[in-house]
């Protein structure tokens, strides 16, 4: 697992980018819930996070979408100690994921190498994909007091606006499963992107496959954060 990334300045940047957030292409493809879950709920940090460090990191966008509502001193240290217990858990059991901690979230990253993916142009949730989620649901269930986000993207083959479409309906599906699966649908906010983000070289068919993917950030609740809390008497 990789080091914790401490991410600096760029909240600052974030808080630019969520005045404007509602201008984004993939907020004006989300539902009204949707768009109440990230601008409400998070004061637009995540989804502003992912688009500001892509644009400022030339790709790494999921890298920056738990830099937000980041907790100190001894109660930072209880949710660190948790989330990497947590993130401990899901390398066990998904091995071919990327699992990385960073500040007080963790990010997974699924392409068609690692677990979760999706046959061309579909967006159904094969039986390979099942088997992953389904270890998914067992650490969530685990850990309950996290918030889910689940971000869609595609590479860049087909219409603009296509992709955009399939990377709402992938993202979707995952977070329709994992609901199905026991999961509180109050736990989840879910985005896509489509080819808008990508991290990989699309003029490759390797990068392709790689920038087909799912991203899930998974973060401390706010009931995790007041046990946090009263347990070093804050």
């Amino acid at each position: 697992m990789k080091n914790t990334i401490k991410k600096t300045g760029i909240i600052l940047f974030t808080m630019l980018l969520a005045i404007n957030l509602s201008n984004c292409k993939s907020v004006e493809n989300a539902n009204n819930k949707q768009k109440g879950a990230v601008i409400g709920a998070t004061g637009g940090a995540i989804l502003g996070a992912i688009l500001g460090n892509n644009i400022g990191k030339g790709g790494n966008g999921e890298l920056g979408a738990v830099i937000g509502g980041v907790v100190g001193g001894g109660a930072g240290v209880l949710i660190g100690n948790k989330m990497d217990k947590q993130a401990q858990k899901i390398e066990e059991e998904i091995p071919g994921a990327t699992v990385e901690r960073i500040d007080d979230g963790i990010v997974v990253t699924f392409d068609e190498n690692s677990g979760v993916y999706f046959a061309t142009e579909k967006y159904n949730i094969n039986n390979a994909s099942q088997e992953t989620l389904n270890k998914l649901v067992g650490v969530f269930k685990e850990y309950p007091n996290t918030n889910i986000l689940v971000v869609g993207h595609t590479d860049s083959s087909g219409n603009e606006d296509y992709n955009m479409t399939l990377s709402k309906n992938r993202a979707n599906a995952v977070t329709n499963y994992l609901t199905s699966q026991g999961l509180s649908y109050g736990r989840f906010t879910t985005n896509w992107f489509g080819e808008s983000q990508p991290m990989y070289d699309n003029t490759t068919a390797e990068g392709r496959a790689k920038n087909r993917r799912v991203n899930i950030a998974i973060l401390p609740n706010q009931a995790m954060i007041d046990e946090a809390n009263q347990q070093t008497g804050n």
